[in-house]
């Protein structure tokens, strides 16, 4: 991996992770539970809930991949073999690494 694509996918990897930790918050008050003296509505209770689990596994989703995200950011200057599979030594595609910066594998030795 040069030096441009080094410092394109720190930029993205910033960028993401910017975003999640605007993200992650809005999310934890999603998943906060609903007072049950709260009277908004048997119907309207049972919306939330199922909202409060669609958001929840946002949110690990969120958190997953900012810790993947962070990790991969400290990798790209540390290790010198970022962006290349492990298996042949050929340069990872950039869309994979944004899309799976933990991946250390090519496509191809990925399946």
């Amino acid at each position: 991996m040069n030096d441009r694509q080094k410092k394109e996918f720190k930029t993205f990897a910033r960028d993401e992770i910017e975003a999640l930790k605007a993200e992650i918050p809005r999310l934890e008050e999603l998943v906060k539970p609903v007072a049950p003296d709260n009277a908004i509505g048997r119907i309207s209770r049972m919306d939330t809930i199922v909202n409060q689990s669609v958001a929840e596994a946002q949110l690990s989703k969120a958190r997953a991949r900012l810790v993947r995200l962070q990790e991969a950011l400290r990798r790209v200057d540390e290790d010198e073999d970022f962006g290349l599979c492990a298996d042949c030594g050929d340069p990872i595609p950039m869309a994979r690494l944004k899309a799976m910066p933990e991946t250390d594998l090519c496509v191809a030795c990925a399946e």
